[in-house]
């Protein structure tokens, strides 16, 4: 490219910021809420920008300038791929085109309440047990910090026979105390080739923890969820089937789920309907989801079907977790007990030998 020439608009459009959920909701909730007041587009956005901070901020000052400049609302979501989905644009520019934006905006924003909600039950399932797991953590730095080293300089004095546990617990402390920063150095190298390896195979571990027994489950639950919820918004905004359907493909996290999708898309284009193309994947989607959605293609209430499914979906993702916390709860504070325990007798271990020494003395 020459240096005069300049560069195509796909190439500038692309913008990094993104937004917590609770800007999104004051964003989408404000400009429903002004715009079916009769406030315009840019007067409402003059008036959001006045108390607006940080990257929405600079979303909003996007926005105004798009707007000015002839561009689509949708044209400009579109350009924040981290803070807007394509569910999100899609549904946006098939409002403009039917002029219901207002009512749509305020869609979008329960859609995001319910969303918001729906993960807040899978983060309040996972907290116990992740304290839990800091509270092991912070017991063995203790023990292996504090208690060790003074366990070991008795046993180095007296000369005392070591089993081989005590001798890993004694090799482990005296790395981390002697060689802290070197220690420090290699945790932090290990993290970020951690960190580096999720991003760059982030869909083979994702595979790997989805295949787990009890969690493959809930993952499909939850992919369900988003999969019938956003196809609901879609067809309710007048987007068609195919094209909404190709959307929904990434809001799932299985590959399978998606698989079960592009099928059934690729089955709507020859002619077939919605429910015959989940009924060749069965056993990925549940008997009765395929019945409701069977009956709403019938009465032609396709999209109250797939809100009642979604709604039933996340009832049970909510059982799913309870049961899941319930077993996950009590594992984990016997693997705690076993290892904690067992560092406990590999220091305890040759203190009784040594008693028992002296006894016979």
């Amino acid at each position: 490219m020459k240096k005069n020439e300049k560069k195509p608009e796909s190439v500038k459009k692309i913008l990094p910021y993104s937004l917590s959920t609770a800007d999104k909701l004051g964003l989408f909730s404000n400009l429903s809420t002004m715009l079916s007041a009769g406030i315009s587009i840019i007067e409402t956005i003059d008036s959001m920008l006045d108390d607006a901070k940080g990257n929405l901020k600079k979303i909003l000052e996007v926005l105004r300038e798009d707007l000015i400049q002839g561009k689509r609302i949708y044209q400009s979501y579109a350009r924040f791929p981290n803070a807007f989905d394509k569910v999100t644009v899609n549904i946006i520019k098939a409002a403009e085109e039917a002029g219901t934006l207002d009512t749509t905006l305020k869609d979008i924003r329960d859609n995001i309440k319910k969303e918001n909600e729906f993960l807040d039950k899978i983060k309040s399932a996972l907290t116990y047990p992740l304290v839990i797991f800091v509270v092991f953590l912070g017991v063995l730095l203790t023990i292996l910090i504090v208690v060790i080293p003074k366990i070991s300089t008795v046993f180095s004095r007296l000369r005392v026979e070591l089993p081989l546990p005590t001798k890993i617990l004694i090799f482990v402390s005296n790395i981390m105390i002697s060689y802290t920063v070197p220690f420090l150095i290699g945790l932090f190298v290990f993290l970020a080739a951690l960190f580096l390896f999720y991003k760059t195979k982030k869909k083979l571990m994702l595979g790997i923890i989805f295949s787990l027994p009890l969690i493959s489950d809930l993952i499909k639950q939850i992919d369900l969820v988003r999969f019938t919820r956003s196809l609901n918004y879609l067809l309710t905004s007048g987007i068609p089937i195919i094209s909404a359907l190709e959307l929904t493909e990434e809001v799932v996290a299985r590959k399978d789920i998606a698989a079960v999708i592009s099928r059934s898309k690729e089955m709507i284009v020859s002619g077939k309907k919605l429910s015959e193309g989940l009924k060749t994947s069965k056993g990925k989607v549940p008997s009765l989801m395929i019945k409701i959605i069977e009956a709403g293609e019938k009465s032609g209430t396709l999209d109250k079907s797939l809100k009642d499914i979604s709604e039933y979906m996340d009832y049970q993702v909510s059982n799913t977790l309870s049961v899941l916390t319930a077993l996950i709860e009590p594992v984990m504070l016997v693997l705690v007990g076993i290892v904690v325990g067992g560092m406990m007798l590999a220091i305890i271990g040759p203190i009784y030998n040594l008693i028992g020494q002296v006894g016979n003395r």
